[in-house]
């Protein structure tokens, strides 16, 4: 995402009690960024550099150490370093990037130490630019006309000698050439008449010198057409957000009087990255099923499908995050939380498919359940009433749609319930049944034998008592 800011916000600066700190707004911003990340910090002196970098926080100036601590800083963090220096490349402009010297003493790759240290640092240090300002030499070796690049290897070319002074004079010209392979330089002239310096920031460029105006076009299209991707030692691309754990770790550890190092910074920044990660996962994954509560109960291959669903989703999201979780830890952690949130909503669907079932059986057996309190089914033929209502009640529960997972468990539980009246009803049923049977054949053997028959009506209270 593209940011728009009015003003440079300021990334690092220093305490009040001496020590540096990251700034939050700083942070917050670099958190918004997640896009491929190019960074790249200018150092050296200050003056009249304005206009190369425009709105650049200007130098602190500090002891040795404060500064070196910048430098490293800045080598850990970008990737392009812009080291910018006035005149000329001689022997003092190097001596200037001493700090260089001692970046093996400020910087570790590997939590343990090992040899060939050195040879890591190439596998994470940015390319390096020279930036001359106020350049009014003739670019001659051998008086031989040269390029911007070879002028700044013939600067960087050591002295044959093993003496002190020519010791002293190899060991920043070996560092810098040890530590940053990728090299290149740009000449700048004077950006205008000497009168016009006072007033450079106000100047059109139509007021400034062409030449100097014809290199700024040079270094600018090389910045940001060839300056290279923030990636880390194993390739993996660096964006705002990963930048600014980078930033809070390295600062704090620095201001703590400790030193760096980049393989325990992606260690820890790979544990909150990943934290972060199963997290926004597994956020994924609930509000996506919480949504899909509000349309419970549903059948358990529909639950199952939007389960599948948002769990490739959350999968997907964690990965877009998630950093060097080469011992699939973290995903693993994904894995088992969405399973458990998924057992939940199962839990939840069931127990809305319960209350769905009960209110629909409820309303179906009503008026079986009113005419068993008024005895209707306990007479000869009940239970063939009986069995004929439960079959409509089970037909019309049947047809029922949306009941759920637990439709055939609660039927099953209602006929279970049934069965105890179900038996009374047929011994009742039976009863009755055979004493009607009984007084069927009293009446034939009656009418046989010629007796007379008593019918309702026909005996009197005397006839009874007679």
């Amino acid at each position: 995402m593209a940011l728009s800011m009015q003003t440079p916000v300021c990334l690092v600066d220093n305490g009040p009690d001496g020590h540096m700190r990251v700034q939050q707004e700083a942070l917050q911003i670099l958190e918004q960024i997640q896009q491929r990340w190019w960074w790249w910090r200018g150092g050296g002196s200050t003056a009249g550099k304005s206009y190369l970098m425009n709105g650049w926080p200007a130098n602190t100036q500090g002891d040795s150490k404060h500064d070196t601590q910048i430098f490293s800083l800045a080598v850990l963090l970008s990737s392009t370093l812009v080291y910018n220096s006035r005149g000329t490349i001689d022997n003092r402009a190097v001596e200037d990037l001493q700090y260089v010297t001692e970046l093996a003493e400020y910087i570790k790759v590997k939590s343990s130490d090992k040899d060939g240290e050195d040879s890591e640092f190439v596998k994470v240090f940015p390319s390096f630019i020279w930036a001359v300002r106020d350049f009014t030499l003739e670019r001659k070796i051998d008086d031989k006309d040269a390029t911007e690049d070879e002028y700044l290897d013939f600067a960087l070319k050591l002295k044959p000698g093993s003496s002190k002074k020519v010791n002293d004079y190899n060991l920043p010209r070996e560092c810098i050439r040890k530590y940053f392979p990728s090299r290149k330089c740009f000449t700048f002239p004077f950006p205008s008449r000497p009168e016009d310096v006072i007033r450079l920031e106000s100047l059109s460029q139509s007021e400034m010198a062409p030449e100097f105006l014809e290199v700024t076009e040079r270094f600018c299209t090389f910045i940001f057409d060839q300056s290279p991707v923030k990636q880390l030692k194993d390739g993996h691309t660096v964006d705002g957000r990963i930048l600014g754990h980078l930033m809070k770790m390295y600062v704090e550890t620095m201001s703590s009087g400790g030193v760096p190092c980049l393989e325990n910074a992606v260690v820890a920044m790979a544990q909150i990255e990943n934290e972060a990660a199963v997290k926004e996962g597994l956020e994924v994954y609930e509000s996506g099923m919480a949504q899909l509560t509000a349309y419970f109960p549903v059948d358990l291959r529909d639950i199952t499908a939007e389960h599948q669903r948002l769990n490739s989703l959350a999968t997907e999201v964690f990965i877009k995050r998630s950093f060097k979780d080469d011992d699939g830890k973290h995903i693993k952690s994904l894995e088992e939380a969405v399973n458990k949130l998924f057992s939940r909503f199962l839990q939840q669907n069931e127990e809305a498919s319960v209350l769905k079932c009960k209110e629909v059986l409820i309303g179906l057996s009503a008026p079986l359940r009113e005419r068993l309190q008024q005895g209707f089914y306990m007479k000869p033929g009940g239970y063939q009433l009986y069995r004929q209502d439960m079959e409509d009640i089970v037909k019309k529960y049947k047809s029922q749609t949306h009941l759920g997972v637990k439709a055939e468990d609660m039927l099953e539980g209602l006929l279970n319930q049934c069965k105890e009246e179900s038996s009374a009803i047929l011994h009742a049923d039976k009863s009755l049944s055979a004493r009607d049977k009984q007084i069927c054949a009293v009446l034939v053997e009656a009418r046989r034998a010629g007796l007379p028959l008593l019918t309702r009506g026909s005996v009197s209270p005397a006839g009874v008592g007679a």
